[in-house]
């Protein structure tokens, strides 16, 4: 053979080689060696969203790669539910999501497809409780004047929430399911517009997650009747739980926020985000911005399958009596 084709023989492997070493090394180094895409299905500046860009900073420190946070909003959280859903299953794509799309959306629209064993659970991150408001003009500010005032006129009065089939929504037939009243459902476009007729008295009772409700309490706008969770919230410790009243003993529903990976996530990576996340709730600097935002950080030793099927089973005995269905 001469020289030159020997030559050329002798590199084409090394070429070869040296054009697949950056990808054997990336399937080689341990994970995560690149940065991670954290979906939240909402627009900035919501609970979710502040949740989310609070545990991606943390997890970023922990995990010593980026996490990006990526707000994919509409249909009520689950277009960005469903793209983790079909994302490669690598650890490099996560959601972090509320109980809306998670677990609730499915239940209410034939629409959504997915359900939340597709998805690899990594961990609870946080809860918040809802809290039930009368507007000022009402002439309510007991759970005892509720009851009394629906009761005597079934049928009159109505609550609003931030859409059909959201955690708010379901917190509301959950109120009317235990205590026997009949109240009609008036869903709004976001907490401003019925704040607004909270305020202007055209509507008599109104459900808000913690947070978005406590600057229109606080401000003597609304008045809060209790907190939707068993127990009370240490970001508003003198608002009382529903359950608190023998009517409404078993009232016990909230806002959760979860980190959850796409189907199949390798074992070894799920545990690696496992671990990352509870390091991060341990934080002292994630766990003030989340409790400043009204939550709970989570026990991470909840078993995430379990309390899924628990949680999912309690919005459809709700979406069943109330016959929520779009």
């Amino acid at each position: 053979m001469p020289p030159h084709r020997r030559l050329r023989a002798l590199a084409l492997p090394a070429l070869f080689a040296a054009l697949l070493l950056p990808t054997a090394q990336a399937q080689t180094d341990p994970y995560p060696n690149r940065p991670i895409t954290l979906v939240v299905g909402y627009p900035p500046g919501g609970s979710t969203d502040l949740t989310g860009r609070a545990v991606a900073d943390q997890l970023a420190k922990v995990l010593g790669v980026p996490v990006v946070v990526e707000n994919l909003g509409g249909a009520g959280g689950t277009i960005g539910a469903q793209k983790v859903v079909r994302a490669t299953p690598d650890g490099y794509t996560l959601l972090l999501g509320a109980n809306n799309e998670i677990a609730i959306a499915r239940l209410v629209s034939s629409t959504v497809k997915y359900t939340p064993s597709d998805f690899t659970p990594i961990g609870l991150v946080a809860s918040q409780p809802m809290v039930l408001v009368a507007s000022a003009s009402s002439g309510i500010r007991t759970v005892d004047q509720l009851l009394q005032a629906v009761k005597a006129r079934p049928g009159d009065y109505s609550y609003g929430s931030s859409g059909v089939g959201t955690a708010l929504h379901l917190a509301g037939e959950m109120l009317k399911q235990q205590a026997g009243l009949q109240m009609t459902h008036v869903p709004y476009r976001g907490v401003g517009p019925l704040t607004t007729d909270l305020v202007g008295g055209s509507i008599g009772l109104g459900v808000f997650v913690l947070s978005s409700g406590l600057p229109q309490i606080r401000g003597g706008k609304v008045v809060a009747l209790g907190i939707t969770e068993k127990s009370r919230s240490a970001a508003a410790p003198d608002i009382a739980p529903l359950a608190s009243h023998p009517a409404l003993r078993d009232m016990d529903i909230g806002v959760w926020f979860a980190l959850m990976a796409p189907p199949q996530l390798p074992a070894p990576v799920a545990a690696r985000l496992r671990a990352a996340l509870a390091e991060a709730l341990k934080a002292p600097e994630l766990r003030r911005k989340l409790q400043d935002n009204g939550s709970t950080i989570a026990d991470d030793a909840v078993d995430m399958p379990r309390f899924l099927d628990a949680e999912t089973a309690k919005y459809q005995r709700i979406v069943d009596f109330a016959k929520i269905r779009e």
